[in-house]
């Protein structure tokens, strides 16, 4: 159910504010990592190709936007989002040519397409940087450039701006010898981060942007957005800089100050971005763009969504997906549902009036939820986990995003070893941290790699049960990028497409449900119950119509909470029962004992 035939809400329905209701307010969006996705050449890397070849599989599950992780021309110092030419494909993944044929086949089935875009920094391969590189070139002024403090080598420990501290370890300055100063990155040493405040630099990323939407695609998914603006003294000094009026904070266990209080929402944030929807969208139609915005309260996210703000359709929150984390986010805690609840509840809060939420437990950079917070230790287990967390997401009020394999209920990759990772955060995280701040021992950063790390999400897609799990040819001579999980023998596309009870199935239903009910799509949101420690339920209102969700997070029986046995009256029909983790037979006798079996989701007509 592309969006061909899905239903068009009608303006009387209210979705963000906006008149009349946009496109994708009851649109479910996909995102795919293509290193991952499907290899068709050999190489043990995803490419288009594999992409388009895959459309028909997409097309069923009944998803609306295909979102891809970074294609562009790049290093693959971080998988991609460290971009070396915006306007080529790398050849890791095809060409030009091999995304106008996606563009096309997925236009003609109905699918859009959304590209991430990096813009808060570049490769230090990009010709921008390289020519900022000399201080008489028209980019000198193109990235954040600092001399070395007064009285200190340059290029020796102490002599850096300031004490920030890279998001993937580290000083976040590395020193250029042929500048003769030091560049600001908030990631890897090899993406340093663009100077926003430099108007040049805003009108060649609009360039960019605007020669792809000519070029056929349906908007961005844009990365870190919220960190393009920072937060600089009166004479434009950063915090911590030497004579700066803004003091960067304290020095903290990795032996740095933290970056993110300067760097994310800072004070021209809103000016940059509804400068951009002028430059870019503006007169556009059917596109859509979303912003991964840490650093961004559901307060700010209500004002940056607002329609009347023009500035982004949606944006990525990250306060729900640290609840398992304390301090820093490999120092893990146990999950518990009330902390969930109490983060989506403010994120839906917020947007009652007007803005719009993104819905995600699991991306490229978030771990398989059924691992991290549902049970994976047997099929029975896992397919319940998965069902129950793939419920409460998609029947609150917002845009969902299924990450590729969600909707089979792929989970962790279960590594062991670090040389089975290949991601940059992890291998810097755990030299940083074990071994030259020795502030985590080498058995607990195994325990949180194997938990949150980022390359549980980047094995591949586990299309059937053959060597490589139908990623790559079985007797192809290069082995995939990443390894491939075990368990793809019994958890792959091919065992669940045509099984109706498969997690594949219950997703489909989950689409379906999003599709053609505008109460799940746009319905009015209202926590039910919120003091249970094991129970998350809400209801959803349009007009006379309102559903009742109810879903047992934990693997033991709960008991349904008092607020909804008051809510549900005289008890429940089989016929009320939209939607069962289960099956209505076993929801409605549930019910009726005033409890719910381990990871069981109702979703109930009242």
């Amino acid at each position: 159910m592309t969006d061909f035939n899905r239903s068009v809400l009608p303006d009387a329905v209210r979705s963000n504010g906006a008149t009349p209701n946009p496109w994708w307010a009851n649109a479910v969006v996909y995102q795919i990592y293509p290193r991952s996705f499907q290899d068709t050449n050999g190489d043990g890397i995803g490419d288009l190709k594999g992409i388009t070849s895959r459309l028909d599989y997409l097309a069923d599950l009944g998803v609306d936007v295909l979102w891809l992780s970074p294609v562009y021309r790049s290093p693959q110092d971080d998988n991609g989002y460290d971009i070396s030419d915006y306007q080529d494909i790398d050849p890791l993944f095809g060409t030009l040519d091999d995304m106008d044929e996606l563009l096309a086949e997925a236009h003609r089935r109905g699918l859009k397409i959304v590209m991430d875009l990096v813009v808060n920094h570049t490769s230090d391969e990009h010709a921008w940087f390289q020519a900022s590189r000399d201080k008489d070139d028209p980019h000198a002024d193109w990235y954040w450039w600092r001399p070395a403090r007064p009285g200190h080598e340059p290029g020796t420990p102490g002599a850096e701006p300031n004490r920030w501290g890279s998001y993937f370890g580290g000083s976040a300055w590395q020193y250029d010898p042929k500048r003769g100063e030091y560049y600001l990155h908030q990631f890897s040493r090899k993406q340093p981060d663009l100077n926003w405040e430099n108007p040049e630099v805003r009108k060649a990323v609009y360039r960019m942007m605007n020669w792809w939407m000519d070029r056929g695609i349906d908007g961005f998914r844009m990365d870190v957005i919220t960190l393009i603006s920072k937060h600089l003294d009166s004479h434009g000094r950063l915090p911590g800089e030497v004579d700066s009026e803004l003091s960067e904070g304290e020095i903290g266990e990795e032996g740095y100050t933290d970056a993110s209080p300067f760097c994310s929402d800072g004070p021209r944030l809103d000016e940059f971005l509804a400068e951009m929807r002028r430059e870019v969208f503006e007169g556009r139609e059917g596109y859509m763009n979303v912003g991964e915005a840490p650093g961004i309260t559901p307060e700010r996210n209500e004002f940056i969504t607002d329609p009347a703000h023009k500035e982004l359709d949606m944006l990525f929150l990250f306060d729900h997906v640290g609840v398992d984390q304390e301090g820093s986010k490999w120092n893990t805690v146990p999950f518990e549902v009330r902390n969930l609840r109490a983060r989506l509840a403010d994120q839906q809060e917020a947007v009652r009036n007007a803005g719009w939420a993104s819905l995600f437990f699991c991306n490229h950079d978030q771990p398989r939820v059924v691992s991290r917070w549902g049970d994976d230790s047997d099929r029975e287990s896992r397919e319940l986990s998965a069902k129950a967390f793939g419920m409460l997401l998609h029947m609150h009020r917002g845009t969902p995003y299924i990450y590729e394999g969600e909707e089979l209920g792929m989970t962790n990759a279960h590594f062991t070893k670090l040389d089975q990772y290949r991601d940059l955060e992890a291998i810097n995280a755990y030299r940083q941290r074990v071994e030259e701040a020795r502030c985590q021992s080498p058995e607990s950063m195994m325990a949180a790699l194997a938990l949150i790390g980022r390359d549980n999400s980047r094995t591949p897609m586990q299309w059937d049960a053959s060597r490589y799990a139908g990623f790559t040819a079985a007797d192809a001579a290069t082995e995939p990028w990443i390894g491939v999980n075990p368990n793809h023998v019994e958890i792959n596309a091919a065992e669940e497409f045509d099984d109706p009870d498969s997690v594949y199935g219950f997703y489909k239903k989950l689409i379906a449900m999003r599709h053609g009910n505008a109460t799940v799509a746009t319905g009015e949101w209202n926590l039910v119950a919120a003091d249970s420690e094991q129970v998350y339920s809400f209801t959803r209102t349009g007009g006379d119509d309102t559903i009742l969700v109810m879903v047992n997070l934990t693997g033991r029986t709960a008991r349904v909470p008092a607020e909804v046995v008051r809510l549900l009256g005289n008890g429940v029909s089989e016929s009320q029962v939209l939607l069962s983790t289960y099956d209505a037979v076993h929801g409605v006798k549930s019910i009726a004992r005033g409890e719910l079996a381990r990871w069981e989701g109702v979703v109930i007509q009242l």
